[in-house]
C-alpha cells in the first residue's frame, strides 16, 4: 500500500511518500530524495524497500519551502535543487528525517537510505540521530566526517563520479575506518533507474549490501 501522508515535524508539516509491506514489518526506513523532489524515481525506491518488508516514508523535505515540487533531471532543475537544499540546510533535513524516524518506530527499530543529497543527509542521521544509514554518493559528507557515529553507517561510491573525487572517497576510509566504503565502476547517481548514470549492476550490488546492512541493523 503506497499513499502521500502529511508529516509534522518541529521545523514544519511535509507531505511524505509511504510505501507499507504487505505482511508484518520488519523495521522501518526513512528514504532521503536526491535534489530533485520525491519524485516517480523516489516513491518506486520506497516501494521496492517496502516490497522487502520494510515501512517506509520518503518525505518530501522541499515542502518546507515549496510544496509539491518535482524538478527536471536538466541543467535548471540541478541548478534548482541546489539552491534549494543550500536553503533548507541541514538542521531542518535532520529536523524531518526524525519526525519520519519517530512515525515509524511503531513498525520496529528504524534506519535511512538516502541517495546523493540526501545520501549526506542519511549520514548526519546516523552521527546526530542514531539512525543505521546507507548512503549512496553524497558528495556533502567531507565536512561532516569528524563527527562521531551514534549508529553504524555504509557509504556506497561511483569510481567515475566527477562530483566526488577519489581523495573524498579515501577521507571516508581515513577518518572512519570501521565503517565500509563500496566503490563501484559507475559515476554519480549509479541507481537512478531513470536517465544515462544508471548502472544496474552497481546498483543491484549496492542494493544486496544495503539490504544486507538493514537485515544486520534494525534486527
Amino acid at each position: 500500500m503506497s499513499n502521500w501522508i502529511e508529516l509534522p515535524s518541529s521545523v514544519g508539516t511535509v507531505s511524505a511518500w509511504q510505501a507499507l509491506p504487505g505482511g508484518q514489518a520488519r523495521g522501518g526506513l526513512v528514504v532521503i530524495q536526491e535534489i530533485f523532489g520525491v519524485n516517480t524515481h523516489v516513491r518506486h525506491v520506497a516501494e521496492q524497500y517496502a516490497a522487502q518488508g520494510y515501512a517506509v516514508l520518503a518525505p518530501a523535505f522541499f515542502d518546507l519551502l515549496e510544496p509539491g515540487l518535482d524538478l527536471p533531471y536538466d541543467a535548471d532543475g540541478t541548478a534548482r535543487g541546489k539552491a534549494l537544499v543550500d536553503e533548507l540546510g541541514v538542521d531542518r533535513a535532520v529536523a524531518v528525517v526524525e519526525a519520519a524516524a519517530q512515525q515509524l518506530a511503531q513498525y520496529g527499530k528504524v534506519g535511512t537510505v538516502g541517495y546523493c543529497w540526501g545520501g549526506t543527509i542519511a549520514m548526519l542521521a546516523a552521527q546526530r540521530l542514531g539512525l543505521p544509514s546507507a548512503c549512496y554518493y553524497g558528495a556533502r559528507n567531507v565536512p561532516f566526517l569528524d563527527t562521531p557515529f551514534k549508529a553504524p553507517a555504509i557509504f556506497h561510491f561511483g569510481d567515475q563520479d566527477t562530483s566526488i573525487p577519489p581523495a573524498a572517497v579515501a577521507a571516508h576510509r581515513e577518518k572512519q575506518p570501521a565503517l565500509p566504503v563500496y566503490v563501484y565502476p559507475a559515476g554519480h547517481a549509479f541507481n537512478r533507474e531513470v536517465g544515462p548514470h544508471y548502472h544496474a549492476p552497481s546498483a543491484e550490488l549496492a542494493r544486496e549490501r544495503t539490504l544486507a546492512f538493514f537485515s544486520e541493523n534494525l534486527r
